[in-house]
């Protein structure tokens, strides 16, 4: 698991990455309507959401008590026609950022993430272990990880989406 992990982890940000790297500043910022996200806005969710992932998983694997999940059909995640709204720990912020900003923001999330994934000697341990996500209540901690570039994912299609709209 741990080398398709870090292979999807890695491609998925990479596509993140290609997907913003031609976006000036104004286009990082325009919101394609007064309700949703500009693409600056998308990456700092995804920043947010990394860090709160992380946590999460530390706190599943590092709690004395910690009880094993069923597995969750998690690739409902990459369902764009399901809406759901972010927790409020999560929404992003509404000043403008600057590309350099939002790249830093994600590689500060990604780094502390691969620091702690990369010290679980049994990956395997994660499967017996869990933390409580908002939408699909206990969920195993290998499945935290896999949501992670799930939902990155699903950002990108959005961030594509918001390219077409505010052009």
């Amino acid at each position: 698991m741990s080398k398709e992990v870090m292979e999807s982890l890695a491609a998925t940000r990479g596509r993140l990455l290609r997907e913003i790297e031609s976006l000036g500043f104004e286009e990082l910022n325009r919101k394609p309507s007064s309700e949703g996200w500009s693409v600056a806005q998308i990456c700092h969710h995804l920043f947010l959401t990394e860090r709160a992932f992380t946590q999460a998983i530390i706190y599943g694997f590092t709690k004395r008590d910690g009880r094993k999940a069923d597995q969750k059909p998690i690739q409902l995640a990459s369902d764009r026609t399901q809406k759901a709204a972010a927790p409020q720990m999560v929404v992003p912020t509404e000043e403008p950022l600057e590309r350099k900003e939002i790249v830093d923001l994600l590689q500060e999330s990604r780094s502390i993430f691969l620091e702690f994934y990369s010290q679980i000697e049994d990956k395997s341990a994660l499967a017996e272990r869990s933390a409580k996500h908002p939408l699909f209540g206990y969920l195993p901690l290998n499945q935290w990880v896999e949501l992670s570039y799930l939902h990155e994912d699903r950002h990108i299609e959005q961030i594509k989406e918001v390219k077409l709209a505010i052009v």
